[in-house]
């Protein structure tokens, strides 16, 4: 940013403030509610924070324009890292920080039992094994072993080279 004589220069670091919002938002509630109309019936989408894990992933990085939409499932929100250049790569330890993950389906614990067959779940990757995605049991983001202490595989990750700019 340039200014008068007066004005300092500033650089951004886009990914240093990235991964602070994305580790600071651990126990914020503000993807808790998300509300729609089905059948004439006014519901909370997301269940008091039970399926919002694409919410709060959408919503982070609709910040940094680094997607287009907000998203509330996960297969919304992998089309969109698609077609805005995120690029899959190889699932390992030594993964960007900030790469965003896709784990296994598991079997739901929602109140809507017609996703029969359990659901994907979506967070980011902070290195060191350590994951952020929402808590289906807490209903906020909380920070993680990044397979759940092995009991649910990494089935996918995405990585967009604009973060390191």
């Amino acid at each position: 940013m340039k200014g008068n004589k007066n004005q300092q220069k500033i650089k951004l670091y886009k990914k240093d403030t990235y991964l602070k919002m994305i580790i600071n938002s651990c126990g914020a509630k503000i993807w808790r509610n998300n509300y729609g109309m089905i059948n004439n019936k006014k519901i909370d989408l997301v269940e008091n924070g039970a399926l919002s894990c694409a919410f709060f992933v959408t919503s982070i990085l609709k910040i940094f324009d680094l997607i287009s939409f907000l998203h509330l499932t996960v297969e919304g929100a992998e089309k969109d890292l698609i077609e805005n250049n995120w690029k899959s790569i190889k699932i390992s330890r030594n993964m960007p920080r900030g790469t965003v993950i896709i784990w296994e389906k598991q079997e739901n614990d929602s109140k809507d039992k017609k996703q029969l067959g359990g659901h994907l779940h979506i967070g980011f990757y902070l290195g060191n094994g350590k994951a952020v995605s929402n808590s289906t049991k807490n209903g906020y983001p909380i920070i993680h072993h990044w397979t759940y202490q092995n009991s649910r595989k990494i089935i996918k990750a995405y990585y967009n080279k604009k973060l390191d700019s």
